[in-house]
């Protein structure tokens, strides 16, 4: 097994080293030249992961041929808007089976579509085997061998085993699940929730607004993922419950920090200027706002969070209309 992993930020260099550690043939492709000579030199990714020391296995190249020459796997770690153009760029360095392993957590505003669709349609005339990888999992903590848990959502059973064996390591447990939409919706939406947290928390609101929000956003997860093809079981697990839980929760967590600042008053302009690395849910919320309408499915939180990331409301407004809906059963 020859891997190539697409995208050099913290997540994916992550996973790359992992991957070589646990004895797989493994490639990490950086988009900036600067950074993958940085990381042959020194072998630390002084720029997104720094103070993380890597495998000597670990290969890491700039050149896109050379980085996918042999490879039949390839793991996208690729900011979820920029995964179309970047596959179909490299459509013709790739085999006519490759198999494509999403480690990103968005939805395409564009096209509103999941990660699936886009690799499918960025690599129409090849076949792809799809499959997506996500759950409760900072790169931080990965890196430094912490025990952790995630899901792989693969259609084909075969090809899921084997790529939950190829991943699995003493500290990093793989679980397998065929209903692979679900897992990469799961990992889209909290996002969004996790913005909603920050704000609350910014606010100065205390624990009882955060479990409301963690619980009423798995609903709205839930909800949004059933109506696009996924299994209610898996938003209860780690790519659902899981992941929304630590991102809504943990300091380390981007898309918790952007919605802290939020709530203390920031403007969303400033504090993505200081981000060196993508708050994917800041887009995701822009698309679940446009597929919720398109679906006709309620998303209450997640409108909030657009009207004021999007439409300058006040968070502290936002919080007093959610608030003030109709009741409803729960």
């Amino acid at each position: 097994m020859k891997i190539a992993v697409l995208g050099a930020g913290a997540w994916g260099t992550t996973l790359a080293d992992m991957l070589a550690k646990n004895g797989r043939e493994t490639t990490l492709w950086a988009r900036e030249p600067e950074v993958a000579a940085d990381i042959r030199q020194y072998r630390e990714n002084r720029v997104f992961l720094p103070g993380v020391t890597l495998s000597e296995a670990l290969k890491v190249e700039s050149d896109p041929e050379t980085a996918f020459a042999g490879a039949d796997y390839f793991l996208v770690v690729i900011p979820s808007q920029f995964i179309r153009p970047a596959l179909a760029g490299f459509r013709d360095l790739l085999p006519e089976r490759p198999v494509i392993v999403n480690a990103s957590k968005g939805i395409e505003l564009s096209s509103l579509a999941p990660v699936s669709r886009v690799v499918a349609e960025a690599l129409q005339g090849k076949a792809p085997r799809y499959a997506a990888l996500s759950g409760p999992s900072f790169a931080a903590e990965v890196s430094k061998d912490m025990p952790t848990s995630v899901s792989l959502g693969c259609e084909d059973l075969d090809l899921g085993r084997e790529l939950q064996e190829a991943f699995s390591t003493p500290y990093f447990r793989v679980y397998y699940t065929p209903d692979f939409r679900g897992v990469e919706l799961g990992g889209a939406v909290k996002n969004v929730i996790a913005i909603a947290a920050g704000i609350a928390d910014g606010l100065g609101f205390g624990h009882d607004a955060r479990a409301a929000l963690i619980t009423r956003g798995l609903a709205e997860l839930s909800r949004l993922g059933e109506a696009m093809g996924g299994q209610e079981r898996t938003f209860m697990g780690l790519s659902g419950m899981g992941d929304l839980v630590l991102t809504c929760t943990g300091d380390l967590s981007r898309n918790r920090q952007v919605g802290l600042k939020l709530g203390r008053g920031q403007t969303l302009d400033d504090i993505i200027g200081e981000m060196k690395a993508v708050a994917e849910g800041v887009k995701t919320t822009q698309s679940l706002h446009d597929l919720a309408a398109k679906l006709e499915v309620e998303l209450p939180i997640t409108e909030q969070v657009y009207k004021i990331l999007y439409e300058g409301k006040d968070p502290a407004r936002a919080t007093t209309d959610l608030m003030s809906r109709d009741l409803k059963d729960e």
